[in-house]
């Protein structure tokens, strides 16, 4: 069974009214110097063949937009990530800085996006960073691929059944000096997504209601 694309953004409308941060975030290292940022954390329609699931109502026709940072860069090299980056002082507001960083890393046509809210922020505390992901439905899909190498090395769709697999989730252990930090995970077709990013799309499917039981028990350093 799977939803129409008008039910999909329905529930995620509601998951964004729903929606609460877990307090594991890794706190600031300095509160008052962190910079604003936004991400892109963009749903559409699956192009391709759709990824099969048995009990998500509504996974197997969506898929999320990712990319791969470079190994070169100073903060969170070669994690996978949302498109987004920090505000400019001409952004008008969140949703306008996810939709220029989105569109100067991965080619995106802003004007077929949907913003559909932007989330509480959340602090990144690797770059120090207050980051808004902005939650948005992707109505007139474009072409998109790594457009600067030097921060970003891949863009890809993944579907959200795939994310949503019990088989790909189980909980990432990092150690950040004297403590230590648990949060999900997701290995999709070798791919890791970890971190911030996992954190945020755990989040939206708990909200959403998509979430499928998983073993929490699993855990794996990264």
């Amino acid at each position: 069974m799977s939803v129409t694309p008008r039910g999909a953004r329905a529930e995620l409308l509601a998951a964004a009214r729903a929606l609460s941060w877990s307090t594991s975030f890794p706190p600031l290292f300095d509160a008052e110097g962190a910079k604003p940022a936004s991400v892109l954390v963009l749903f559409g329609v699956l192009d391709d063949i759709p990824a099969t699931t048995r009990e998500a109502s509504v996974a197997r026709d969506l898929d999320v937009l990712l990319q791969r940072r470079a190994p070169t860069l100073s903060s969170h090299a070669g994690q996978v990530s949302f498109p987004g980056g920090r505000a400019e002082d001409a952004d008008a507001d969140a949703a306008a800085t996810a939709l220029r960083e989105a569109e100067e890393e991965t080619g995106l046509d802003p004007h077929g996006v949907e913003v559909l809210a932007m989330l509480p922020e959340v602090p990144l505390a690797v770059s120090n960073h207050r980051v808004t992901p902005v939650l948005a439905w992707w109505t007139s899909p474009s072409r998109v691929a790594a457009v600067d190498h030097a921060e970003t090395v891949e863009v890809f769709r993944v579907p959200v059944a795939k994310l949503l697999d019990p088989a790909n989730r189980y909980m990432s252990v990092r150690h950040y000096g004297a403590q230590t930090f648990r949060a999900p995970a997701f290995e999709v077709d070798g791919t890791i997504v970890w971190g911030f990013t996992a954190m945020v799309l755990h989040a939206i499917f708990d909200a959403s209601g998509w979430t499928i039981p998983w073993n929490e028990q699993d855990e794996r350093p990264v």
